[in-house]
């Protein structure tokens, strides 16, 4: 007898529906095809054991089970429940009810028969509801996660019994269901961090002001203690609330990475990123013999966070150019590719030297002559290039730490971060790909940042005086058009010129000099 259902394989962050067939017939041993990997071949001693837990046994037969299509790799052991189920209804142990083929199954086995979670459930989930599926049958702890997706019977079994009722109709479970906008609208800012809590400071939280409302990526130089960590933990509170199409892409790369955990809903805040600097290239951009997403993926849609960025391994840097450009990673095998979507901010930070304290206001570097210079060139230049705003940090004195003064909060902040960016909006609504002002290609720089006869003037004397690169001329005008959307300026005026000028330490020839 053939018994059939379905289940899901994920590539990248979709799902692709994978048959599951078994038929026993007369001769011996368990056979299973379809290019499995080694955790789906061991799923024939946790089926057995579940089966015999429950009062089933395993047919003293042939049994094939056939993955299809059998030219995709099927990994991971998530196909146990739909392979046990399988193996019962071909062996005529239960009687179903409920007609198997109706629904996609996933859940890994424990030898008793328990259900354990399983990664990527919200693309399966949408996947199931596009190709028209009654439900999903899958292990309760991932139920909350499938219950975002609507329109989907999502049924959470805690054992294979539970499935076994279900599907003979001696057990009847109530589909999960989530309000999952009410969720998400009520948790949008719901930030542990506040720019409130940062005394001083006052022209660093400007800086990240103007990259939050255009999109930069920033460099913070400064000695040990001077709060950079704290300041980029705070970015996230000041950005533009998550819309619902980008919670869903953001929570379906986590899902499939495993990080959602057991009570996951749709995640409603910014993600931030900190990996260590002993990072390998793979974690950070993703990949593996089976690719998953690294770091930059992880941080779609939110914030990466390079602490001391010199002490990173170069090839884990140079890997990650391609990425900030094309706001995509792509990872090849010989017989495949997949895509993940890596649209985030970097945050960078790092020491001026390797003691700490070169320009330090009040202690002296020790470092030797060529040191500061030859430590600042770990970072390259094309990867300087991605980056729009070079800031200066420098220590709070102790009457900026005890003063009882109210900071701003990050609520304030971000209302005049999401006008600057509706201001953006309206201007690329025709330039597809195109949301904010750090997106623009050089070509559209020329026709967006004009500015006038007084504000080349300015710009050419800050190029000849200050040394700057000839690669900062871009960067300056795309922020100076971010400045001019704070104040809400059509054209871009002198004082913002010279205060995106500010934003250029890196560039300028004496800063290591």
């Amino acid at each position: 007898m053939l018994a059939k259902t379905f289940g899901a394989a994920v590539y990248g962050v979709n799902a692709s529906i994978i048959t599951i067939e078994v038929v026993v017939a007369q001769g011996l041993h368990f056979h299973l095809v379809g290019l499995p990997d080694s955790a789906v071949k061991e799923s024939e001693q946790r089926v057995e054991a579940s089966l015999k837990f429950f009062g089933f046994r395993m047919p003293r037969q042939k049994v094939v089970v056939n993955l299809a299509p059998a030219d995709i790799r099927k990994e991971g052991t998530a196909y146990d429940l739909p392979i046990a189920l399988c193996v019962l209804q071909a062996s005529e142990q239960i009687t179903t009810k409920r007609n198997l083929e109706d629904y996609v199954i996933m859940g890994e086995l424990a030898l008793d028969g328990t259900l354990r979670p399983i990664k990527g459930v919200l693309p399966i989930a949408i996947e199931a509801r596009k190709q028209g599926y009654k439900g999903f049958i899958l292990p309760a702890e991932n139920a909350q996660e499938a219950a975002i997706v609507n329109q989907l019977d999502v049924i959470g079994v805690a054992t294979m019994q539970d499935a076994v009722e279900f599907f003979e109709g001696k057990k009847d479970i109530e589909p999960l269901s989530s309000d999952t906008r009410d969720l998400f609208m009520s948790q949008i800012n719901a930030y542990d961090a506040d720019f409130s809590h940062v005394q001083g400071q006052e022209n660093i939280k400007r800086a990240m002001e103007i990259a939050a409302a255009g999109g930069h990526n920033v460099i913070m130089i400064g000695p040990p203690g001077a709060g950079k960590t704290m300041l980029a933990k705070r970015l996230p509170s000041i950005l533009p609330p998550l819309t619902l199409q980008e919670a869903l892409e953001t929570t379906k790369i986590h899902s499939v990475a495993g990080k959602l955990g057991a009570r996951a809903n749709l995640m409603a805040t910014r993600p931030y990123r900190s990996p260590h600097h002993t990072i390998s290239d793979a974690a950070l951009v993703g990949g593996g013999s089976f690719p998953q997403p690294g770091e930059i993926s992880l941080a779609h849609n939110g914030v990466l966070f390079l602490d001391e960025l010199p002490e990173f391994k170069r090839s884990a840097l140079e890997v990650m150019r391609q990425p900030l450009e094309d706001r995509k990673v792509s990872i090849s095998r010989a017989k495949w590719a997949v895509e993940f979507p890596a649209s985030f901010m970097l945050i960078a930070s790092m020491n001026p030297c390797p003691c700490g304290y070169y320009n330090h206001p009040e202690k002296e570097c020790v470092c030797g002559p060529g040191v500061v210079q030859k430590y600042l060139a770990k970072v390259s230049g094309p990867l300087l290039d991605r980056i729009d705003l070079h800031v200066e940090v420098t220590p709070v004195s102790f009457d900026q730490m005890t003063a009882n003064r109210p900071a701003e909060t990050s609520e304030a902040i971000r209302e005049r971060v999401i006008r600057a960016r509706e201001i953006q909006t309206t201007r690329f609504a025709d330039k597809p790909g195109i949301y904010s002002n750090a997106m623009m290609p050089s070509q559209m720089v020329k026709e967006v940042c004009v500015i006038n006869d007084a504000g080349r003037a300015l710009l050419r004397t800050a190029m000849e005086r200050l040394g700057l690169s000839a690669r900062a001329y871009d960067r300056i005008l795309k922020v100076a058009r971010t400045i001019a959307d704070l104040a809400a300026s059509e054209e871009i005026k002198i004082e913002h010129l010279a205060e995106a000028i500010q934003y250029r330490s890196l560039d300028r020839e004496s800063w290591a000099g």
